[in-house]
């Protein structure tokens, strides 16, 4: 990633950014009111999955530019998502796990809604995310 932007992007492309957000939106919204949970509707909803496939065909069309931080930032909070739950289900297959995997799971919950925000905030201010 480069750490000085040089050309500006299309507005076609804050435009995707803009749509990758408001997907994972939706995936965290449908984690948040349907009888799923935040993060399993998060990463494993068609919104999320469908958003993480934009940000890597359109990476390439970002990059040099100040939207290169968000497209980065949309699909690391993609994988580190995955990660988290993948232990969080590891740690609660156990009885004695099973509260803090559940904890885990909420945390892991708001972290996602938190990274979703912030990002779009940013994007909406066309401010590149912090390295």
């Amino acid at each position: 990633m480069s750490t000085t932007p040089t050309t500006s992007p299309s507005q076609n492309l804050v435009t995707v950014a803009h749509v990758v957000y408001a997907l994972h939106a939706v995936g965290l919204a449908i984690g948040a009111f349907g009888a799923a949970t935040i993060v399993g509707a998060f990463i494993f909803g068609w919104p999320s999955i469908i958003a993480v496939i934009i940000n890597y065909v359109k990476r390439g069309e970002a990059r040099g530019t100040w939207l290169e931080s968000h497209f980065n930032w949309q699909i690391r909070t993609f994988w580190y998502a995955l990660l988290w739950a993948i232990v969080s289900v590891l740690i609660m297959m156990t009885i004695i796990g099973l509260p803090i995997g559940a904890v885990m799971f909420f945390a892991l919950g708001i972290w996602a809604i938190y990274r979703i925000a912030r990002g779009w905030l940013r994007l909406k201010d066309g401010q590149p995310m912090p390295a």
